[in-house]
């Protein structure tokens, strides 16, 4: 989770400080604060997704194992005791 968080980070310094510079008059600092903004926007947006990803594989995973079972299970009746 932290290098997905890192990588958003630095994926989102790097487009804010691409915009801010296409931008005609602005300042150093200013250029830097927009990109170190960006950076804390696009670490926290790919936390969230990589979290949401994550949850969604693990759903999966639990589905296939729920029909795995249940194939086995009809493949294999148990006999009944009376």
């Amino acid at each position: 989770m932290k290098k997905l968080m890192i990588m958003g980070g630095l994926i989102g310094f790097l487009i804010g400080i691409v915009f801010s510079s296409a931008s005609l008059g602005l300042s150093s600092p200013t250029v830097l604060f927009r990109a170190s903004v960006a950076a804390a926007i696009g670490g926290l947006l790919l936390r969230w997704w990589g979290r949401l990803w994550i949850r969604c594989i693990g759903q999966v995973q639990a589905e296939r194992l729920a029909l795995e079972t249940a194939q086995i299970a009809a493949a294999n009746p148990q006999p009944s005791h009376h």
